[in-house]
């Protein structure tokens, strides 16, 4: 399928309803409004496929970004073509379901995502954190240094309340990950839970969201999921 092709195929996919709630989470024009699960075909027919990624990347177009990290070689992605991906991902969908994901699977993940944490840019800062979470949801927990996941635990518990507001959704998710998926830390990550609280963050003319990383780790706990890994990170 070349770009012009694909481009059609994710038109004819877009739906109204899923437009309009595509742009209230933050998402702006160009987009079709085509549901995750419907580019799965499309997908399947591409596999991996770089340069059209670039190029469906390329067109801001919310629809064809995402779907771009579907297809993209995130071996074939270095640091700068990461941090270019980033430049124009422009609200959390596009870096951390998108930009991060993409990471997750590249061997350069955690270099990345640390100097992203440690930017102070607030959608780089949750893409590193989101990067972390696809990380520890996939990866053998041997895979990770458990010194470096401790301090980050530390990091969240001493900065969160006072970070960006998305940001602080990701760093609630890493939290609630470790507690959940990384089990040489699960005790830490449950009483850093409780210690943090309930992290409130702020939308964009909406209501704010309450989180609460202490009590959704216990739910995992009672229903004996804890140290559940999914075996895919892209759809």
């Amino acid at each position: 399928m070349d770009f012009e092709t694909v481009m059609m195929e994710l038109e004819s996919l877009g739906k109204e309803r899923t437009k309009k709630m595509y742009i209230s989470n933050g998402a702006r024009e160009p987009l079709f409004g085509v549901a995750t699960g419907a580019m799965k075909p499309i997908a399947k027919k591409i596999k991996i496929n770089q340069p059209l990624a670039e190029q469906l990347y390329a067109t801001g177009n919310y629809d064809a970004m995402y779907f771009a990290g579907i297809i993209a070689d995130p071996n074939g992605m270095t640091e700068l073509d990461y941090d270019r991906w980033m430049d124009d991902a422009y609200f959390y969908k596009l870096s951390d379901y998108v930009v991060a994901v993409t990471l997750s699977e590249s061997a350069i993940a955690q270099d990345v995502a640390d100097k992203w944490i440690a930017s102070g840019d607030e959608l780089r800062m949750s893409a590193g954190w989101s990067c972390y979470c696809w990380l520890l949801g996939s990866l053998k927990d041997n895979e990770f240094s458990e010194s470096k996941i401790s301090r980050m635990l530390d990091l969240v518990k001493n900065t969160i309340h006072h970070s960006p507001e998305r940001t602080k959704s990701a760093m609630n998710n890493f939290l609630y990950t470790v507690g959940t998926s990384y089990l040489p830390l699960h005790e830490k990550a449950l009483l850093i839970a409780e210690e943090v609280g309930i992290v409130e963050v702020k939308r964009d003319s909406k209501k704010s969201s309450y989180l609460n990383a202490y009590e959704n780790i216990q739910k995992q706990k009672e229903k004996d999921r804890l140290g559940f890994k999914r075996k895919y990170v892209r759809c």
